[in-house]
């Protein structure tokens, strides 16, 4: 696949591949993407908005310059923005433009260390089993934090893309509370004209917020700990739209890992959601029995990473074989910016 390097979120020729649960491939333009969905269907998008959450400055103690990359909260309570900790990925020297695995490590860091990020100051709780993990707190007020956060962060960006994000370029059009640090990039393909439509179409069409993490830090070990922790908030009103599409026999389709995530982490053993909030602890694999979500809209994803790992929950290995044949021979573009899978859950 070729990765999509310009950050156009429904460009006119987006693709999209179909994989049914028989395992049958279609190719089709991702404007026809209502087309392979079914009245009494319910389509649940994550509306949370993504946080500049690359901070550049200097490891205080010993001089260096290093990127911190927000990736997740320790600490999630119901209202998240109250809180000033977070696991944060440190690299040393040098930004976006050279790819991640490329990136060399940060100087050495140990807990009480101070990094100036700009008009922010953080301090070094303790490292989280790798060089590269570590927990920290930011000084003074939380409204300062945000603030700073705004004038001083960036979007999480890859090497890929060659030309600094916006934030606006990572947000979706349902950007809510500023809770992911990578965007819920499967929602790009939503447009008004397509919510409109599902009404007209009789399909339903809901919100939860997820805390998105990182999708990559470079480095074997660390990635192999993907997804970290995330918290969600599910509202009452989807909860009971998903009780209620699930008694009329309609399907659950999930636009994004993210989605999946909550909605499986939220799940009581019979699939009843629980409005509320949570943190989605676990990895979904081949190995995982999806009780709520029947259908994924999602980006195109390598092999071996745990989004990949996401869709053997629902597509067997020769299935997804065929499938990623398909995407290089027809030259599908991958990462966020690229086209899409639609991939019901096996038969």
């Amino acid at each position: 696949m070729i990765a999509a390097d310009v950050p156009i979120q429904r460009p006119a020729s987006a693709k999209l591949l179909v994989i049914d649960g028989n395992g049958h491939l279609t190719h089709a333009p991702r404007q026809r993407l209502l087309d392979f969905l079914r009245p009494g269907d319910l389509l649940i998008a994550n509306d949370a908005a993504t946080v500049p959450a690359s901070l550049s400055g200097q490891h205080r103690p010993s001089g260096m310059k290093v990127e911190v990359r927000l990736a997740g909260r320790l600490f999630p309570a119901r209202e998240p923005s109250a809180d000033s900790r977070f696991a944060a990925v440190i690299f040393g020297e040098g930004d976006y433009r050279t790819p991640t695995e490329h990136r060399p490590l940060p100087p050495s860091v140990t807990a009480g260390d101070r990094l100036d990020l700009g008009p922010l100051e953080a301090i070094v709780s303790n490292l989280l089993g790798h060089p590269r993990l570590a927990s920290l707190s930011f000084t003074g007020s939380i409204d300062a934090m945000w603030a700073g956060i705004a004038r001083h962060g960036r979007p999480v960006q890859y090497a890929h893309v060659p030309t600094p994000l916006a934030l606006w370029d990572v947000w979706t059009i349902l950007a809510g509370r500023p809770v992911a640090f990578e965007p819920p990039s499967a929602g790009f393909v939503l447009d008004w004209r397509m919510l409109s439509e599902l009404r007209q179409r009789h399909i339903g069409f809901a919100t939860l917020t997820h805390a998105a993490g990182l999708s990559s830090t470079g480095d074997i070990e660390l990635d192999r700990r993907l997804p970290l922790d995330e918290p969600y908030e599910i509202p009452d009103g989807t909860a009971r739209r998903i009780a209620e599409t699930r008694a009329r026999g309609g399907r659950i389709v999930a636009v994004g890992t993210t989605v999946v995530r909550a909605l499986e982490a939220a799940a009581t053993r019979d699939g009843h959601i629980v409005a509320g909030g949570g943190v989605a602890t676990q990895r979904i694999t081949a190995g995982t029995r999806l009780r709520v979500i029947d259908a994924l809209i999602s980006g195109t994803h390598a092999p071996g990473t745990s989004h990949y790992d996401l869709l053997r929950a629902f597509a067997d290995e020769a299935t997804l074989a065929r499938a990623d044949q398909e995407l290089d021979a027809q030259e599908y573009r991958t990462h966020e910016f690229g086209d899409s899978v639609l991939i019901e859950r096996r038969a």
